[in-house]
């Protein structure tokens, strides 16, 4: 094998597209902007799906599937949510083509759409108007609903899974009675992101609020959760947002109260989005390829025999075969690569690059000997152990293998993570990567002036952090708590 990546210290994001392209999760399309997910890169997104949705489920959300296409009006209803998305937004004009007279396929002018239609960027304002017809009484309430969709957003610089033209994600979109069942709703979904992406994907978060200037279109409040990468940038994994009454008021969505009054419902929305695959990539490969933590990988270990002849080669598939039924019975997911077409060496490359947690080699002498040859991908250290050892030691690897990428990447953030409190030190350590905890005078100004200046964004506002009197670092005025700031994706 042959595949080359680049060195992840000399150049990160060429690194990065490396394992993207060589591991076969993504490629760039044939349209400007957006990916093709192969299946490898769509069974990891998958994985993702399956754990999230059994965790919406267990808290009472259901899933339901809205219109892609979203009439412009709807837009104009709620004037921040339109200022957010404006620049973003793919406008459908036309209903039809037609061939002209060369033969070319152009637009029919003859079937332009009495409205335009807009290409969802996110769906509050066309699910909102639905909810519109489904809400009328408190006995309605709470509305759980969670949609699995597309999305686009037009960007001019894309990269695959961080940034592009279409993506896929989830989103939440839920109605309550009262402020403080949607504030609660927010928070709640909050903290199972943070545990689906601390304990299955691994990653340590910080989390908190965004600014003002951050936050998202038509939000009162958004909450956060925020990821460290190897090359010391942030990553925005998922946000909640709560939305108060904004999106009720503008599409005159109220219920009537249990004391008979009519009411404007409150809000909240959230998601999380295959960008998470990119936050996988970033925080735990390496320059040999993906590492993937084993809760997540489509198969956790793979099965690769050793063989001369035909004799050989039938002897020890029928071992492996035993082995694959035993692990498999045990809830592992295995994959049996008995193909005669690629030399081991070949496959051991392959799954290495493809950050499979352990593999499992079997030879002649192994045969002989009733053993195996184990590796366990992020250390790359062969074993060999016995038949006897394989069911426990698979299932002991991969435990430990899922709690140690969780510490390193912990102990990557706690290393990367700095307090300063005046301008010249916060310049010189956001230029070297990692969260900087700082104190802010709260004002916008202040932050777009420190982003004009540094290029670092305030990531959150912790909500764990204590309070702490200070002088904000840029003008000296009065602050009440450090905010995080880093560059970031």
């Amino acid at each position: 094998m042959s595949k080359k990546i680049a060195n992840k210290l000399e150049n990160f994001s060429q690194w990065y597209n490396d394992i993207i392209l060589n591991a076969d999760l993504a490629e760039n399309s044939g349209v400007r902007g957006c990916m093709v997910i192969k299946p490898y890169g769509f069974a990891i997104w998958e994985e993702m799906k399956q754990v999230l949705d059994k965790k919406f489920k267990e808290t009472g959300h259901v899933n339901a599937y809205f219109p892609i296409f979203i009439p412009k009006s709807f837009f104009t209803k709620e004037a921040s949510h339109v200022d957010g998305f404006a620049k973003e937004c793919a406008v459908v004009t036309h209903y039809r083509l037609k061939n002209n007279d060369s033969g070319e396929v152009i637009v029919d002018e003859n079937a332009k759409l009495e409205e335009e239609l807009i290409v969802r960027p996110t769906s509050e304002t066309i699910i909102w108007d639905t909810y519109k017809k489904w809400i009328k009484s408190y006995r309605d309430l709470p509305l759980l609903i969670n949609q699995w969709a597309n999305v686009v957003r037009w960007e001019m610089r894309t990269r695959l899974f961080l940034r592009t033209s279409e993506f896929l994600w989830q989103e939440g979109h839920t109605a309550h009675e009262t402020k403080s069942e949607a504030i609660e709703e927010a928070e709640k979904i909050l903290f199972l992101y943070k545990d689906f992406i601390e304990n299955t994907l691994a990653v340590p978060l910080i989390y908190g609020l965004k600014s003002e200037r951050e936050k998202f279109a038509g939000a009162i409040d958004t909450y956060c959760v925020e990821a460290l990468m190897q090359d010391g940038k942030a990553l925005q994994a998922g946000t909640s947002h709560f939305l108060g009454q904004n999106f009720a008021k503008a599409f005159d969505v109220k219920f009537a109260s249990r004391s008979g009054n009519l009411e404007y419902v409150w809000a909240s929305s959230w998601g999380v989005s295959t960008r998470l695959i990119g936050a996988l990539v970033m925080t735990h490969s390496d320059e040999k390829g993906l590492v993937l933590p084993p809760k997540l990988a489509p198969y956790q270990v793979v099965l690769i025999p050793i063989y001369h002849s035909q004799e050989e080669y039938d002897a020890i598939i029928e071992k492996m075969k035993l082995i694959s039924c035993e692990l498999s019975s045990l809830g592992i997911r295995v994959k049996e690569d008995f193909r005669d077409t690629y030399k081991p060496g070949w496959k051991f490359s392959e799954y290495e690059l493809k950050g499979v947690p352990v593999r499992i080699a079997m030879g002649p002498r192994d045969l002989k000997n009733n053993t195996v040859e184990f590796v366990r991908r992020d250390k790359c250290e062969k074993q060999i152990i016995s038949f006897s050892e394989i069911t426990s030691t698979t299932q002991s690897i991969l435990n430990q293998m899922q709690h140690d990428l969780f510490l390193k990447a912990k102990l990557f953030q706690e290393n990367n993570t700095f307090s300063v409190d005046n301008f010249d030190d916060f310049s010189d350590r956001i230029n070297n990567g990692g969260f900087v905890l700082a104190h802010w005078d709260g004002s916008p100004e202040t932050e777009d002036e420190i982003k004009k200046l540094t290029k670092a964004t305030i990531r959150c506002i912790p909500m764990d952090a204590k309070k702490e009197n200070g002088l904000c670092i840029l003008t000296g005025k009065p602050s009440l708590q450090r905010v995080i700031f880093a560059k970031s994706y």
